[in-house]
């Protein structure tokens, strides 16, 4: 079989048919497309839990009640535990703020409308996750910079420690799909060098 000098490829210095280095490329794109998927399940699921921050940073008051309630914070007769006594603090000073000086809600309620703010940023990775991975990087970030003032702003608010490390998993636990991201995004821009199918 007479091959034409055009229609050949080399790989490791090993000459292929037009034909096997054209799968090869298509093989290539294939791969594009799952890294892609992927990359968007684990965005969307950082930008749900984004948005369900946000959403609860509204009725704190409301939502607190019901903790209460149901964990059985509110029942007199059992003895109550540190967890108890905190949250029992800060549902009656969540009423008490409240009632007397609502306006204060107002910077929760810009609390909220951050977290809804930054979640429409990640639509940018979500559709081209090349050309926005800076956005994953502010992510990461902003999510190691949970920690730091979790420990240091929950501390002079008086916060108790083991609080503060529920707070702080929040960063931890934002990061793993991002840091996830970020590798598939580097396997992408690896593929994106790859030649693409000649079609005939």
């Amino acid at each position: 079989m007479h091959l034409h000098p055009e229609r050949c490829g080399s790989l490791g210095g090993l000459k292929l048919p037009f034909f096997d280095n054209n799968r090869l490329a298509m093989d290539n794109e294939s791969n594009k497309a799952q890294i892609i998927r992927r990359i968007r399940v684990w965005l969307a699921l950082f930008i749900v839990g984004l948005v369900l921050s946000g959403l609860t940073a509204f009725p704190l008051e409301r939502e607190l009640r019901i903790v209460v309630s149901t964990s059985g914070c509110s029942q007199p007769s059992q003895p109550a535990s540190a967890l108890c006594v905190w949250l029992l603090r800060v549902r009656d000073a969540l009423a008490v703020t409240n009632e007397r000086y609502p306006f204060i809600a107002y910077g929760t309620d810009w609390l909220a409308f951050a977290h809804l703010t930054i979640a429409v940023a990640f639509i940018g990775p979500l559709r081209d996750p090349i050309r926005n991975k800076w956005v994953i990087t502010f992510g990461l970030i902003a999510c190691a910079g949970v920690i730091p003032l979790a420990l240091i702003a929950g501390c002079i608010r008086g916060i108790p420690f083991y609080w503060r490390l529920i707070d702080c998993s929040f960063g931890v636990v934002g990061a793993i799909p991002l840091i996830i991201c970020r590798r598939y995004v580097a396997k992408l821009e690896a593929a994106e060098k790859l030649p693409r199918p000649v079609l005939q």
